[in-house]
């Protein structure tokens, strides 16, 4: 597997280390080998090849690169496969359909329904979803979605909640259940929000320019992008464009509160959880593969410390942080509050003692609402 072109994809090699071919070749990545059927000479892969929303499951030819698709829904699989790559267990989701679980054979001449979840939501009085398309300022396609109280109304003025990671790895824009990809969303669409969210450049599972457009400058593409969903929410005749907030946490803690700082007045409230301040306090694993190595790139690291923004805050911001976080460590927020104090800035902050990076068990709960009731007091 290489990304020598762009994109992820196989290459076959024979054991002298000569290239015989390319098995996989498109605008399209793959995601993974997860099988083989010696027997007809193939593996079993999952791939982005439809949309890079979606996760299929294929079989290629290791001598022709002939590929062919094994599952048939639109959506999300998650897929095992047998010892001897026939068959497949495929655990299957989309915006409304909750899991299906299904045994196929790679050969497609059999398939059985296991179980079938139902939808527990039905019952519910849901937000509504809209699907989203912008553009980066290079052209690129982001997707991301606008997600609506159930009794919305355009005639009114909303205010709105942005929630955002956009770092390495992650892809919050899925076709998969539920369609807003979080209930914590549509909990907010209850309290009178509006929601939006929206993988911006250097997230995952589209290409190598896309992921690496972010590369030694990490808070700054990324952040481009987030504004250009600002506009197309400021574009909306019922959002409130003076009572926008942002909430993330780890990388989207770092995003929040760079764009509370690097761009104060865009968002009257920021909470921003187990954020990074100082990439040169990050683990050197991840922060020198993204950020390259301080001695190489001093600037990038000067430029987006936010220890030096912190003059800048133009609303409210609060900062969430587990004292045990072994991934983010405390000093990270703690240098920030210290950086506050004597900028004479006014940040709220909040601690979960004994918590590491994330705040589980039922003191999520606590957190949650937590966040939702600091939204409720400065941007109603």
């Amino acid at each position: 597997m290489s990304q020598r072109d762009g994109y992820m994809h196989l290459y076959l090699y024979n054991v002298d280390g000569k290239l015989l071919k390319q098995l996989t070749k498109g605008n399209w990545i793959v995601n993974d080998i997860i099988g083989e059927n010696e027997s007809s000479k193939e593996f079993i892969i999952t791939a982005s090849k439809e949309s890079p929303l979606e996760e299929h499951i294929y079989a290629v030819n290791y001598n022709t690169g002939k590929l062919r698709r094994i599952d048939t829904e639109a959506g999300w699989h998650s897929v095992t496969v047998n010892d001897n790559g026939r068959y497949v267990l495929d655990v299957y989701s989309s915006a409304n359909v909750a899991k299906q679980t299904t045994v196929k054979s790679t050969d497609g001449s059999y398939n059985q329904l296991l179980k079938d979840a139902g939808n527990p939501l039905a019952e519910y009085d849901r937000a509504e979803v809209r699907n989203v398309e912008l553009k980066a300022d290079d052209g690129t396609p982001l997707y991301g979605r606008l997600i609506l109280p159930s009794n919305f109304d355009a005639n009114r003025k909303y205010p709105v909640i942005v929630y955002l990671y956009n770092g390495p790895h992650v892809q919050l824009v899925r076709n998969a259940f539920p369609s807003s990809r979080n209930l914590w969303y549509e909990y907010l669409t209850q309290h009178g929000y509006v929601v939006f969210t929206m993988d911006g450049r250097g997230s995952s599972n589209r290409g190598l320019a896309f992921e690496q457009a972010t590369f030694g400058k990490l808070g700054t593409v990324e952040m481009n992008d987030q504004l250009k969903g600002v506009d197309y929410l400021k574009s909306l005749s019922f959002v409130d464009a003076g009572r926008m907030g942002v909430h993330g946490w780890s990388y989207g803690g770092f995003m929040t509160t760079s764009l509370m700082l690097r761009h104060p007045g865009v968002f009257k409230v920021g909470v921003a959880g187990g954020p990074v301040i100082d990439w040169m306090m990050y683990e050197i694993m991840y922060t020198e593969r993204y950020m390259d190595s301080p001695k190489k790139n001093k600037a990038g690291y000067d430029n987006n410390n936010l220890l030096n923004y912190v003059k800048n805050l133009d609303g409210k911001l609060m900062v969430i942080h587990g004292t045990d976080d072994d991934v983010v460590v405390w000093q990270h927020s703690l240098n920030l509050i210290k950086k506050s104090v004597d900028e004479g800035v006014q940040i709220d902050y909040f601690v979960y003692p004994g918590h590491p990076h994330n705040v589980r068990g039922k003191d999520r709960v606590h957190l949650m609402q937590k966040i939702t009731d600091y939204f409720d007091l400065y941007l109603k």
